[in-house]
């Protein structure tokens, strides 16, 4: 069978021939590198907008495919990756378009590691802030904007069964493109709530009963040495700017993390997962 009788066969109604080229094009015009030219997404969360997110790779579009509240608008597949799905038994949910490697590679640029996956999904709903458990811990992130940093952050989130990501509306990646791949798929499983004032969020928490604790070099103590309380809020800043001086003023309490080596500060996301274990170990989640 040749390639183009592949692709007509997962190709449905006005997508065939012609059309379906322009109608391609058209898309990459908008969509290509959408993730790393960092210009305001469509929101993963209620307070977003209507766009579609752009998902690639294995887990995070397995995960999404798996997802039953993830809308999933459009799929395109390699013949390798469509033959693993099917190996797999995973349900596509929508009658794919299988496409040549170099296809995905010319809509998300050479250095994306697709696997033979994309995937263009609606985002998904956030809770509100007042409908978060109270057991565990949420993270919240002052305006970090690297998309690697925030996805490998989500990832630990979701290994520590956090409740929430929060996060800003400004400052803050899209929820789709690097930041889902650098999350392994962990944008179906931690939801992120995007707020516009993230003070006042804080204030929200603390009047909820909230531990909220901010993450700074310049805490008063320890955070091993603080005696952390459910529901626990962790509160992480900027690399370089930590947090900012209203985010500290509204926290219940400004810890650090004390590092043996001559080295005294970490990675935001390798110091979320520091204050992950901390937080769980004593909120006794780890067992």
């Amino acid at each position: 069978m040749s390639d183009r009788d592949r692709k007509q066969r997962f190709q449905q109604g006005p997508q065939k021939g012609r059309d379906s080229g322009r109608n391609q094009d058209r898309w990459q015009d908008k969509g290509q590198g959408r993730a790393d030219r960092g210009r305001r997404p469509p929101r993963h969360g209620r307070d977003g907008g209507d766009g579609p997110a752009i998902l690639y790779g294995w887990h995070p579009v397995t995960l999404a495919l798996a997802n039953p509240n993830r809308t999933i608008r459009k799929l395109w597949l390699t013949e390798n990756a469509a033959r693993r799905l099917a190996e797999e038994h995973i349900a596509t949910r929508v009658t794919p378009e299988l496409v040549r490697p170099e296809i995905i590679d010319r809509r998300l640029g050479p250095d994306a590691v697709h696997q033979g996956m994309l995937a263009e999904v609606d985002p998904l709903e956030a809770p509100d802030l007042d409908d978060l458990p109270h057991d565990g811990m949420v993270l919240v992130l002052d305006q970090i904007t690297d998309p690697h940093n925030v996805g490998a952050i989500l990832r630990s989130a979701a290994a520590f069964k956090v409740n929430a990501v929060i996060t800003t509306n400004r400052h803050s990646p899209e929820a789709t493109g690097v930041l889902a791949k650098s999350a392994s798929g962990a944008l179906e499983l931690v939801p992120i709530i995007a707020v516009p004032n993230l003070a006042r969020a804080l204030n929200q928490l603390n009047d909820q009963g909230f531990m909220t604790v901010g993450l700074d070099s310049e805490g008063s103590e320890n955070i091993s040495a603080v005696p952390l309380s459910a529901p626990l809020a962790l509160v992480l800043g900027a690399e370089g700017k930590g947090l900012r001086q209203l985010t500290r003023d509204t926290c219940s309490a400004v810890a650090r993390l004390d590092m043996p080596g001559e080295i005294k500060s970490l990675n935001v996301s390798n110091a979320a997962v520091l204050a992950l274990y901390i937080g769980a170990s004593k909120l006794g989640l780890m067992s």
